[in-house]
């Protein structure tokens, strides 16, 4: 078993938001027992296992796969794109007068 490592720790913030759940005796007995294995505390335990779920949660979210047959698709598109219709000239006139940007 690997060592644990604590990445909340190197977060440069103060911790100053409180989250509170309820849950039931057999997932709280799991995660302290899983914690005093780690030798940690088990809301540091908690913390880290919640930040790293949803550190994958948001990277998955962001991030793209596309199939072969559709990723051969979309470079082909980026290396011969087509002519801008007539909606994608309306779409950038009314970007240009309703977003300014600095």
């Amino acid at each position: 078993m690997g060592t644990f490592h604590d990445e909340i720790r190197e977060i440069e913030e103060r911790s100053s938001e409180r989250m509170n759940f309820r849950t039931k005796p057999r997932i709280k007995k799991a995660i302290q027992q899983a914690a005093a294995l780690a030798g940690v505390d088990d809301s540091v335990f908690t913390m880290n296992a919640a930040y790293r779920a949803a550190m994958e949660a948001i990277e998955a979210h962001e991030r793209t796969t596309l199939r072969s047959i559709d990723h051969a698709a979309f470079f082909a598109a980026i290396d011969n794109p087509p002519d801008p219709t007539d909606r994608l000239r309306a779409s950038f006139d009314r970007y240009g007068k309703t977003v300014v940007s600095k």
